[in-house]
């Protein structure tokens, strides 16, 4: 995982660059007399997507055709104004604004206060995740502008939140492309369904389909699944599985999972108490001890060190 800090520019067009590089190519114009720019501009980068903060620290205009992929602005502080497909479009904190792949927008005001949770995504690469996350074209189900106070949309304006901590900590996950694959297709995902609400609605899938998931899960349940892998093998969508999950199973696909997992790390902190619990955490998939842990605290009401006593 790589993060990038930039220096303070000199200038306007040297801060124009800088954000170029990191995000897209644009022209920029000073709004309100001659301030000097006071760039933010930190970014994580997880592949196909990238996740930063930005702030200009002036009034400015920004004309942007957003090439090959999408942007999504989250307001921090201040307020982002532009002009959306239906008219013109503020968003504030608690708000996110929709730039779509390829599609000439502007930002008619972005305000001297406003620093932004700006989150870019790979337009091919976010459009078949669509495809798998809800079976269906995204390109014309995306809003101009996302709530982000409730629901699906607010637990993804949260894991955007917590990723964004990792700017000022970019060596917390090293440069692992395993979780780096994880995360960006957990920001996709989320970003989706909160986007798409009703999009590739239709019927869950039969309990044959949830059976194959269910056995290749049983057969490797240590294997970093993504919710798409697990889609595939139904032959449906991320959306469509998690219904049939549900209505056969009582439980997410994800929550199945984990059950297993935890279920295979019970038997071998009894079997075997020389295995630490870092190593039965690790065997079995479990991102870090601690989740492991907790989890398992939940599940059988003990810590794992005392199930192995």
């Amino acid at each position: 995982m790589r993060a990038r800090r930039s220096a303070a520019p000199r200038d306007w067009d040297e801060a124009s660059r800088e954000v170029a590089e990191a995000y897209f190519p644009h022209e920029l114009r000073p709004l309100g007399g001659g301030r000097d720019p006071r760039l933010t501009l930190r970014t994580l980068d997880l592949g196909p997507v990238l996740v930063g903060h930005v702030g200009w620290g002036a009034d400015v205009r920004i004309a942007c055709d957003y090439p090959g992929a999408y942007e999504i602005n989250l307001p921090l502080t201040g307020h982002l104004e532009s002009r959306g497909r239906h008219g013109p479009v503020t968003s504030v904190p608690g708000q996110a604004t929709v730039f779509r792949a390829n599609t000439p927008s502007l930002i008619s005001h972005w305000d001297a206060t406003c620093t932004v949770l700006g989150v870019k995504f790979d337009s091919g690469w976010l459009e078949r995740e669509a495809e798998r996350v809800l079976g269906c074209d995204v390109r014309s189900g995306l809003p101009d502008q996302l709530a982000l106070e409730a629901g699906r949309a607010r637990a993804w304006r949260q894991l955007i939140g917590g990723l964004a901590t990792n700017l000022h900590d970019p060596g917390l996950f090293g440069d692992c492309d395993i979780v780096r694959e994880q995360l960006a297709g957990a920001v996709a995902a989320g970003f989706l369904l909160a986007g798409c609400p009703d999009a590739g609605a239709g019927p869950a899938p039969a309990p044959r389909a949830i059976r194959r998931v269910v056995e290749q899960l049983h057969d490797d349940p240590a294997r970093p699944w993504t919710a798409g892998e697990m889609a595939a093998v139904a032959g449906t969508s991320v959306r469509r599985l998690q219904e049939g999950f549900r209505q056969w199973l009582d439980r997410s696909p994800t929550g199945y999972l984990t059950e297993i997992r935890l279920r295979r790390a019970d038997t071998d902190l009894r079997a075997n108490p020389a295995l630490t619990v870092s190593d039965v955490a690790a065997s079995w998939g479990f991102s870090s001890a601690s989740r492991f842990a907790a989890a398992y605290r939940r599940r059988y009401g003990i810590a794992p060190s005392e199930a192995r006593r």
